[in-house]
Formats: structure tokens, C-alpha cells, sequence
């Protein structure tokens, strides 16, 4: 009885919670944790008024929903008792990530097929800015079974974090330094991009420069940056890195890489324009592959993480809780942009 008492205590802190749905989410997550089983007594109305301080209807409003669905059971004059083990019919998933582009779209279908029709899965987007962020996560803390994250890297992110339940939170996207241990489905940005670039050194060197468009203090990994740095340096590559493609400066001899799509479609945009044979004239590399890369001018070379692997296991992870700790491999698709 005691450790049900402790599992709703531990919902106080939120404030974004009323007491009817501190007292349901808390004892779902008594079930989940298997603090209680089925079959297991639950306590009275009386005792969770006198441990809690809970009016009787709200501790009866709880109740009430709790028989409704399903997870537990009313007999008559002995109490209320837990029905089921399984209250993944009835859990909510909360997905933050960071926004909605054509790959993170691929994650979300996949896990959302993969959670099944009996999850509710909510989505919100923090768009790489550490306040929405920090915001989203206090609202949502306690209102969900699990937590499927793309963390921020940043410094202050670990103790955001912190405010929900280690073995309710699954990392996805970014993988992230903390003192907590995680699970994690990720990919990884340093050596993968290092490993890329060297495999594709010879059709670079066939160009004059190798232009690399990044926007510092952006959701562009700065190990991208870094392996960039590594790989010219190491190989002796003429490069430079600007911030941004300015429409019709696209020039002959170049080889040009980006991670945004909308740069990419613009820069394809005047080549032809300009006229420009790709895969001669000039070149193209892209980060993240979509079916869209793999058509358009005959092919856009790319290397990338999978995310609907990402997705599918993301959702099995949520559903069948195994420790979970695992980088997504990057894998170069050599196409005729080059």
C-alpha cells in the first residue's frame, strides 16, 4: 500500500496535473513498475483520503475512470482491485523531436506503426530551441507512460531531463552525455561523416573546391563541421565553409554538400538553369536520403542513418521495455551527383 502511496506522492511536483489525474497516472504506474499485480487489493477511498488529503469524489472520479478502462475492477464490498497487468492498452507516449522534415517524418511513421492502434502517441516539436524545449518537457512530465525524446545538445539538457523518469525515457536522433543511463536508439554524426567523405576523396579531388554550407548554432551537428575539417586537412582537400547558398552563385568545377534539402533544391534548381551537367560539371552531396534524392537528376549521392529502423526500434522499445542502447549505422549511397 505504502509504495501506491509514494508512486501518486511522486506526481505532486507537477503542477500541470489535477489531483484526479495524479491519482490515475500513479496508479497506472504502480501496475507498470509491478508494484502491484493482478489481483492485488488496492487502497480505500478512506485510506487515500486520509494519506493524501484527497476529496472522496475525486478519489471516486479516479476510481470510476480506472474500472472503465479496464485496468481495474470494483467487487462488491471488498474494494477496488488491479485487473491487469497489461496497461499498454491504455498507454501514452509523448514524442518530442525536433521538427518535421521528410526523414523525421519516416521516423514517426514507422513508430507510430509500430506502437500500434492501442497507444495513444502525442507529438510536439521544439525546433532546436532550448526554452520551447525545456517547456514542453515540464508539461508533459507526468502525463505519459513514456517519454521517445530528440535531445538538444546542450549543457543545461541533462538536468531537463532529470525531471522525468530514467526508465520512462527513451533518446532518439541525438545521443547525448549524461550521468543518467539512458536507453537510446541514435546515430552517430563524427566518424560516420569521416568515413564518408574518404570513401568519396577520389570523385571529390576530380573537382577544384569542396563547398560545405553550415549554419552555426543550428540543429546541424557540429561534428559534421568537425569531421569536414578533419577530412580536408587530412587529405589535402581544398575546401570552405559558408553559412548559407545564395541563390545563382552555383559555379562550375565545385562540389558542393548540405544538409538542409531546401539548399539543395534550389542549388539543383540552377544547375540547370545554368546548364550544368551534375556529376561533371559539378557535384553534389547531401545529408539524410529520401526517396525524392534517389530519382531526381539520376540520383543524388547521400549518406544517412535509417530512420525508419530508427522507428521500428524506437516502438519496440516502448512496447516491450528491453534495455536498449544502440547507434544506428550511417550508410554512404554513391549516386551520380558526383
Amino acid at each position: 500500500m505504502k509504495q501506491i502511496i509514494q508512486q501518486i506522492k511522486s506526481l505532486e511536483s507537477i503542477n500541470s496535473l489535477s489531483k484526479h489525474e495524479q491519482l490515475v497516472q500513479g496508479i497506472i504506474n504502480a501496475i507498470d513498475e509491478k508494484v502491484v499485480v493482478k489481483g492485488d487489493l488496492l487502497p480505500s477511498v478512506n485510506t487515500f483520503i486520509s494519506e493524501l488529503g484527497f476529496a472522496r469524489e475525486t478519489i471516486a472520479k479516479a476510481y470510476k475512470e480506472l474500472v472503465h478502462r479496464g485496468i481495474i475492477e470494483s467487487k462488491n464490498r471488498l474494494g477496488y482491485f488491479v485487473a491487469t497487468n497489461d496497461v499498454k492498452q491504455e498507454l501514452k507516449v509523448a514524442l518530442l523531436i525536433f521538427a518535421f522534415d521528410i526523414f523525421q517524418e519516416m521516423f514517426y511513421e514507422n513508430f507510430r506503426k509500430g506502437l500500434g492502434k492501442n497507444v495513444q502517441l502525442d507529438i510536439f516539436f521544439h525546433h532546436n530551441n532550448f526554452d520551447t524545449f525545456e517547456n514542453i518537457v515540464q508539461s508533459i512530465k507526468g502525463k505519459y507512460g513514456m517519454f521517445v525524446i530528440a535531445p538538444i545538445p546542450n549543457k543545461k539538457t541533462p538536468a531537463v531531463l532529470k525531471q522525468l523518469p530514467t526508465n520512462r525515457v527513451l533518446l532518439v536522433d541525438r545521443f547525448i552525455e549524461t550521468d543518467e543511463d539512458y536507453n537510446y536508439v541514435a546515430q552517430e554524426f563524427g566518424d560516420s561523416s569521416y568515413n564518408a567523405f574518404v570513401q568519396l576523396k577520389d570523385k571529390i579531388k576530380k573537382y577544384d573546391e569542396l563547398v560545405f554550407f553550415f549554419k552555426p548554432s543550428s540543429a546541424e551537428p557540429n561534428e559534421i563541421l568537425n569531421s569536414f575539417k578533419r577530412f580536408m586537412k587530412d587529405y589535402d582537400i581544398k575546401g570552405v565553409i559558408k553559412e548559407e547558398y545564395t541563390s545563382g552563385s552555383l559555379e562550375k568545377g565545385k562540389v558542393y554538400f548540405t544538409i538542409h534539402n531546401l539548399e539543395l533544391w534550389e542549388m539543383l534548381k540552377d544547375s540547370k538553369i545554368k546548364g550544368l551537367k551534375i556529376g561533371k560539371d559539378i557535384g553534389f552531396i547531401s545529408h539524410n536520403d529520401d526517396i525524392v534524392k534517389e530519382i531526381i537528376f539520376d540520383g543524388v549521392t547521400t549518406f544517412s542513418t535509417d530512420f525508419s529502423e530508427m522507428g521500428r526500434k524506437a516502438a519496440n522499445f516502448v512496447l516491450n521495455r528491453k534495455k536498449t542502447q544502440e547507434i544506428i549505422p550511417t550508410v554512404l549511397i554513391d549516386r551520380n551527383s558526383l
